[in-house]
């Protein structure tokens, strides 16, 4: 048997929602995290100890209707780092454009090649979305196959008109998450980027700090090259957005001239987090 390759943690908070009827909340909790976790997603053979960690945090905030549900969702990815105790997140992702029906013993049907409903959709989608950053961060470009598949949900799901599916929606959803990582190949040396990160500078940060912090400040370089020709991309901001605390702490040590080329590069890319980058250069 193919293990299942998910362990996601989902949470659902509905305290907006003026209702009685509260046990669907968590019956919809339980029937997500086994939508994730219950399935075999790839031909691979996963150990208990390598499935990918992940949390989807939903906070609903309207139920028009009974059954229809409109909500924020907090997209999480996690993965370990080799030789350490501490694991990194690979993605966290606000998707604020959440429409779904739900009912209680609802059967959680979902087709990558066919859109059946817009709440396995959305699962669906993001369930190879996190695989995907997770091959991309243990090989190069590794993630292909699952940035396609997230890539036909999405298609499947535009012609049924749900928001956060659309290229004219918003320059912020997921159309343009997966265009990024799918599509469009000038963002290669983000996903490149991804590798070098996790497998040449984290996973070899306890043996050779200056080599892994210099490694990071190439892969910050790279990502500042795209973002010049390629301003605002939902890559680059989910990256910044993610590992901005992550980056501080690097080189909050270490050698004076990496920190000071790092701290110039983050302002050029990430200038709205000053203050937090000033840390860097501080001592």
């Amino acid at each position: 048997m193919v293990a299942q390759e998910l362990d996601f943690t989902v949470s659902v908070n509905a305290s907006n929602v003026q209702t009685t009827e509260r046990a669907i909340f968590s019956e919809m909790e339980t029937a997500m995290q086994r939508f994730f976790n219950d399935r075999a997603w790839t031909n691979d053979n996963f150990q208990a100890n390598e499935k990918i960690k992940g949390n989807l945090i939903l906070n609903i905030q309207d139920q028009p209707s009974i059954g229809q549900f409109k909500a924020n969702a907090q997209i999480q990815i996690i993965r370990p780092v080799y030789g350490a105790s501490y694991e990194t997140l690979l993605l966290n992702f606000a998707d604020r454009d959440w429409e779904f029906q739900f009912s209680q013993g609802q059967n959680m049907d979902f087709s990558e090649n066919r859109f059946l409903n817009n709440i396995t959709s959305l699962l669906g989608f993001y369930a190879y979305i996190a695989i995907g950053l997770d091959y991309d961060s243990f090989s190069p470009l590794g993630g292909t196959p699952y940035f396609r598949s997230a890539l036909n949900v999405v298609n499947n799901a535009q012609n049924n008109g749900g928001t956060g599916w659309g290229q004219f929606q918003s320059r912020r959803n997921r159309y343009w998450l997966v265009e990024n990582l799918a599509i469009n190949s000038q963002y290669e040396p983000v996903r490149k980027g991804l590798y070098d990160y996790h497998i040449n500078g984290l996973d070899k940060f306890k043996d050779d700090p200056v080599a892994s912090r210099e490694t990071i400040s190439q892969v910050i370089k790279d990502i500042q090259t795209v973002n010049e020709i390629l301003p605002n991309a939902i890559l680059i901001t989910a990256f910044l957005d993610t590992k901005n605390e992550e980056i501080t702490s690097i080189f909050s040590e270490g050698q004076t001239n990496i920190r000071k080329e790092v701290y110039n590069e983050l302002l050029k890319l990430d200038p709205t987090r000053r203050n937090k980058y000033q840390k860097i250069v501080q001592n």
